[in-house]
């Protein structure tokens, strides 16, 4: 059996596996059993925490429930530092993961911060297959009207995400539209797509399609990528609050060195022991 720990940020759950005494050898249908919500534990991204490496306290793994390994989630990282921060007892360290390190700190009111980095603009860092003005561009996509894909930018966190600035994100067609993006051809490697719309001077309203786990309450990263278009745009400043379907986060992109801050809650649900093998083979 192998021991585990069901956490959430704003309502996008995890399960977390502590893989860095004892290997957790996760493969994409593994991770899709684990995440299955009727026969395995149900979450939405798997976490594997591993040994970290030139003084990261851990590097962190992510699943996707489809099974597909990802770059980056800004919700997790909160989640796992958390943890480690608990288990080392200090208020800051750093997490590696295949999108970059990012630096971990905890509030006064025991909300996490995480450094998200300079977000990536160039249309070839997101990576995008054609050249494109990634703070403003048009989107082809069939079935769908021009009022959502003329609005169009892309920045990526680690991750590629390409949001879209609407009036109502409530009304907003996330699913049809979200999986029609989420596999553009613009976007080789599949992209995040966020419906995001301005509710105030510093307040920004969001849905999220997450690359490979589809609707879910919260994307930490999406969060982050919302607000640099916002301000790209000049349609809000630098710091705003962004209100998701779980909850609201708090996003900085500072100003001194560009990088982009992540303030938000963390939640531990249960803990669990599950034997994988039996998991996958039932799936």
């Amino acid at each position: 059996m192998t021991s585990f720990l069901k956490m959430h940020g704003l309502g996008n759950d995890f399960a977390i596996f502590d893989g860095r005494v004892f290997p957790v050898p996760l493969m994409p249908a593994m991770a899709r059993a684990i995440a299955d919500r009727k026969r395995g534990i149900g979450c939405d991204q798997v976490i594997v925490m591993e040994k970290g490496r030139n003084g990261a306290a851990a590097f962190m793994r992510i699943f996707n429930c489809d099974g597909s390994e990802v770059e980056s989630c800004g919700n997790a990282a909160r989640c796992v530092a958390w943890l480690l921060m608990a288990e080392h007892e200090t208020g800051r360290l750093e997490i590696a993961t295949a999108g970059g390190l990012l630096s971990c700190s905890r509030t006064d009111n025991g909300d996490v911060t995480v450094d998200m980095g300079v977000p990536k603009l160039d249309w070839r860092e997101i990576p995008m297959a054609q050249a494109v003005d990634t703070a403003n561009f048009a989107i082809p996509v069939s079935g769908f009207g021009q009022d959502y894909l003329n609005t169009a930018a892309a920045v990526s966190m680690g991750n590629p995400h390409c949001v879209l600035f609407v009036d109502d994100p409530d009304s907003a067609p996330v699913a049809e539209l979200g999986a029609a993006i989420e596999h553009h051809p613009w976007f080789p490697y599949r992209t995040n797509v966020e419906f995001a719309g301005v509710r105030g001077q510093d307040r920004l309203r969001m849905r999220v399609w997450e690359r490979g786990a589809g609707i879910t309450q919260a994307c930490g990263s999406g969060a982050c990528a919302a607000a640099v278009a916002a301000s790209l745009r000049g349609m809000l400043p630098r710091k705003v609050t962004v209100t998701l379907d779980g909850g609201d986060l708090e996003i900085e992109w500072r100003e001194t060195d560009g990088h982009v801050l992540m303030t938000g809650p963390t939640r531990f649900s249960f803990a669990g022991e599950a034997d994988l093998q039996a998991l996958a083979a039932g799936s």
